[in-house]
Parts: structure tokens; sequence; C-alpha cells
């Protein structure tokens, strides 16, 4: 499905919260980066609480520093949590699967299941490989393959009858960029990415980029895949 025929949604938190259950919950987010949705999430539902894991120890150190009610972090990786069986209601994993290695998404996904009670959930959005933004990205960061091993890793894990999924949805999220310099700092500069982008290529990137670039910056609709994950029992 093409992206021009996708839903637009400025706010994937009312996809989420379309799909389950947010008040009352002891969530986890595997992969939280500077935790948006989870900071906003528990700004609508005060009554949650909220782990968020992340591996960049840079990103980690950032959130520390910026503490909120029913929010607590620790370092760590989706497929090694630091939690025991059944602690969590709801498991989130934000275009986080495909930055696991494709080796350890299997353990990745059956690992999330032991930490989820029974009858709870897992909310995996993906980035669709697709749109104008992925082929601005794409000659630095191509993501094809590991994209597509993260649903290959889902179908596996359904098969295997670790999670069975009870609903999907596909939409477009903007994405904007006020100017080259805003996206190479968000986009190529990120603390958990080595992209060393030789002159050439980084020039490439540019040219790409500023064919979309208007009076007010650049807007991109990223399609996403969302895929609803229930533990079984």
């Amino acid at each position: 499905m093409a992206p021009a025929t996708l839903e637009r949604i400025d706010d994937e938190l009312d996809v989420l919260a379309s799909m389950v259950s947010l008040s009352g919950q002891r969530i986890i987010e595997l992969g939280c980066g500077a935790a948006h949705l989870a900071r906003a999430l528990l700004g609508r539902f005060p009554d949650s609480e909220l782990t968020g894991v992340e591996v960049d120890a840079r990103q980690h150190a950032k959130n520390l520093a910026s503490p909120q009610q029913g929010l607590q972090f620790v370092a760590g990786v989706a497929q090694d949590i630091a939690a025991g069986n059944a602690t969590y209601d709801l498991a989130l994993m934000l275009k986080s699967l495909h930055h696991v290695p494709i080796a350890s998404m299997d353990q990745a996904l059956r690992e999330v299941a032991r930490v989820v009670r029974p009858g709870g959930h897992l909310y995996v959005s993906e980035p669709i490989y697709d749109g104008a933004l992925n082929d601005v990205v794409k000659p630095y960061n191509d993501e094809g393959v590991v994209r597509a091993a993260a649903q290959a890793a889902i179908d596996a894990a359904l098969q295997a009858g670790i999670w069975t999924q009870t609903d999907q949805r596909r939409f477009v999220i903007p994405r904007h960029f006020s100017g080259f310099a805003d996206f190479e700092q968000r986009m190529i500069q990120q603390t958990y990415a080595d992209h060393r982008l030789a002159a050439a290529t980084l020039a490439e990137v540019r040219r790409l980029f500023e064919q979309h670039l208007g009076p007010d910056g650049a807007t991109f609709e990223q399609p996403m895949h969302v895929r609803l994950l229930r533990r079984p029992g």
C-alpha cells in the first residue's frame, strides 16, 4: 500500500490508545530512545507506570537527568531484560525491533513474552520500507534487510505460538525538519549509530533532502506498520 493512500496520524499515542488499554497499566518500552511517547503517555494516563529500557549510554544518561513521575529508566537490551516473569501488562517496541541484531530478534520476542503477563500485549511499530524519507536515508543507512527481518521475526513468533496477533494498522506519521542541519543532527548524528559519511555521500543526501525543502522546512510522511500481539494464556 503506497504512503499516499494511508491515513495520516499526527500522534501515534492516539493509535496505541485506540488498540489497547493504557490506564492503570504496568508498561515497559524496549529501546525507548528519548521516551517522547512514554512521557506523553504518562501525562495522559498518570495512573500507569512505565519502565524505559535503552541500550545507548549517552541517551540513557539524558533520560536519567529528566525524571518524571511514574517513569523509570534502566540500561539494557530487548533480548536480555532485567525483570521477572509476567511483570508487565504491556510492552512497547517503537521503531526499535529492527535495531535488534538480526540473530537476536527471535530471542528478543521470546524475552518480551517472558516479562509480559499472560493475556498482556506487545505493541510493535515499525517503519515501512517506502516513502520519500526512506529514499533520503538509504544512501547512508539502507534498512531494507533489517526491517524485513523484524517482520519475519514477528511472523516466526506467531507461528511458534509465542504470541498471537490481535490487530494491525498501517498509517503515515509526519516527520518535519527545519532544514538540512536539523535533519543531519537528528538522523545522521544519533548517539546510538556511527554514521561517518564520506563527503560525496553527505552531498548526495543533502541533494535528496533539499528536493523536499520549502520555506518552512521539509515535512515527510513516514509510513508505519503496527502489529498488536497478545501473549497467550
